[in-house]
């Protein structure tokens, strides 16, 4: 297996090109070296992660963590959210819920589908950093999942 092929890895999926810049900003600033795959849509990420061939089950395999908008085009977050659950592969993949919706609609219905967390992207671009910096940090140095073998 690759050096790149062991890496645990983020997915992103974001439509916003800035959003996904300084979230990719973020993590890199807070020393997360980790592989972050950005995908632009709902339709991308079921695609990613499940989508036929090998490249798409080893992906799905290597993740360690789903960063997830709510309002994407094609397929929005909550509709991958029920997916990611719905699917025994996927069911314990942690989520965390990134989004500018400060509905209490969106929180509930999100927790009801099974999301780990849910945080409300700050408008300010330094607290926007500081926010994605330490939720990185906490998913992918503390937090342990199942099968996690550090």
């Amino acid at each position: 297996m690759k050096k790149h092929e062991q890496e645990l890895q983020i997915l992103l999926v974001e439509d916003n090109a800035a959003d996904a810049e300084m979230t990719m900003d973020a993590l890199r600033q807070a020393r997360l070296v980790n592989q972050v795959q950005w995908v632009k849509d709902g339709a991308e990420a079921l695609d990613f992660l499940f989508g036929h061939g090998a490249e798409a089950a080893a992906a799905g395999n290597r993740l360690r963590l789903v960063l997830l908008d709510l309002r994407l085009p094609r397929v929005d977050g909550l509709d991958v959210l029920r997916a990611l659950r719905a699917d025994e592969r996927t069911r314990r993949l942690p989520v965390v819920v990134l989004t500018s919706s400060h509905e209490e609609v969106d929180v509930v219905r999100a927790y009801d589908l099974g999301v780990n967390s849910y945080l409300v992207k700050p408008v300010e671009s330094e607290a926007f950093m500081s926010v994605v910096g330490q939720m990185g940090l906490y998913w992918m140095l503390l937090n342990r999942a199942p099968g996690d073998t550090r």
